[in-house]
């Protein structure tokens, strides 16, 4: 039997484990999905190979630590500096990120939306923003520290600071991409910047699932339409087990078994 699991911290709440496993079972493959909970992302790539592990998905905050675990990146993965799909084959690590085209059929039912605020500059927002700019978006990025903007700056990408944001913008989609209130009840950024692009946005996401978080109860108050990140979870969950099982499934024959997982 092989061994797959999901590297994060924390990793307690993670439904990937239920998702895999309702596919192991239905699709009929010999294989098992646990959770690690891996305090320290540099010791990733041992881990894996202790534990004899043939694929995982990556959470938060290890997605950059698991790019450079890789003996071999996909071009996508090479292109975004972040991955959260690592298969085992002959010895190497392969990494892959299906975080990215998992977001963006996720939002595919805003068929009017145009311009992207991201809250946060983490391994998520690194694959997702490229993505949506290669489809015609223009994303912006907000996040407390300077220092975490600049790849996305030197890419091109529109970035501000909590101090530098321009209160004047006005957005479409606004994104959490943070873990601000996946444990507690804290925003992803200043109440403020909220109050001046909530009121006139389309609809407000976060990749946080399972519960409402303190963002979208923000949104929510001002009656604007919210999603949180289930669906991105189940379409990434899909390609990743395609990549786990070598293509052997479609896509439209492992989806209907994770979907059980969110019933």
């Amino acid at each position: 039997m092989q061994l797959f699991t999901i590297f994060g911290n924390p990793v307690s709440h993670s439904k990937s484990p239920l998702m895999h496993n309702f596919a192991f079972n239905g699709l009929e493959y010999d294989g098992i999905y646990t959770r690690y909970q891996l305090e320290d992302g540099s010791q990733l790539r041992q881990k894996f190979f202790d534990l004899d592990i043939q694929g995982a998905n990556i959470t938060v905050p290890h997605k950059e630590e698991a790019f450079k675990a890789c003996d071999i990146l996909d071009e996508f993965a090479q292109k975004v500096g972040a991955v959260n799909t690592i298969v085992k084959k002959e010895g190497k690590l392969y990494g892959y990120n299906t975080d990215a085209p998992g977001f963006l059929k996720a939002i595919e039912e805003f068929k009017d939306a145009k311009n992207v605020l991201f809250l946060g500059a983490g391994g998520t927002a690194q694959s997702t923003s490229v993505v949506l700019r290669d489809t015609g978006y223009n994303v912006t990025l907000l996040n407390r520290s300077k220092a975490r903007l600049e790849r996305f700056k030197e890419d091109g990408f529109e970035t501000y600071t909590f101090e530098t944001f321009d209160t004047d913008l006005k957005f479409d989609l606004i994104v959490n991409m943070t873990s601000a209130g996946l444990e507690d009840e804290t925003l992803p950024c200043p109440k403020e910047i909220l109050e001046s692009v909530v009121p006139s946005s389309l609809a407000c996401i976060d990749v946080i699932y399972g519960k409402e978080t303190a963002f979208l109860k923000f949104a929510r108050a001002y009656k604007r339409p919210t999603k949180d990140g289930s669906d991105m979870l189940l379409y990434q969950g899909v390609i990743a087990f395609e990549y786990f099982t070598n293509h052997q499934f479609s896509f439209n024959k492992i989806k209907p078994h994770m979907i059980k997982a969110f019933k």
